[in-house]
């Protein structure tokens, strides 16, 4: 059956996971990619990062997006949540303060829903220390 989430239930689906599903346009082209994501409910917003490339050059030409994140346990019993936003880069202290509140409660829902204990951004997320200086965004 479907149904309409209430907002009480998109928030609890967007805390309680850490991977979603981004789109945005590309020369004229809809791409979607994986990304592991924060959801900061106080601000109401969704924090990633990136390295430089096609996905960042791409959303910093067209900054409209979405995301698209779903609990699916069998073909009748899933949900997901769809949101629509604007990409904007952060730089320099935001960056940095962001970037460490992504990764910090990363490691909390992961340990919370899978039991393992993540201590660093690379046991969950696309390692960039060959790719430079991260980008963060919201």
């Amino acid at each position: 059956m479907i149904k309409k989430l209430e907002t009480k239930e998109c928030i609890e689906l967007l805390n309680n996971n850490y991977i979603g599903h981004l789109a945005f346009i590309s020369q004229k082209e809809p791409y979607v990619l994986p990304i592991t994501y924060y959801y900061n409910q106080a601000n109401n917003t969704i924090i990633a990062y990136s390295s430089e490339g096609h996905k960042v050059e791409a959303m910093r030409k067209n900054d409209t997006v979405s995301l698209e994140v779903e609990e699916i346990k069998s073909v009748n019993n899933w949900r997901s949540v769809h949101l629509h936003g604007t990409f904007e880069e952060l730089q320099g202290i935001d960056a940095k303060y962001l970037l460490h509140e992504f990764t910090q409660n990363v490691k909390k829902i992961i340990t919370r829903k899978e039991g393992v204990h993540p201590k660093f951004i690379g046991e969950f997320s696309s390692k960039l220390a060959e790719q430079g200086i991260p980008i963060v965004y919201r």
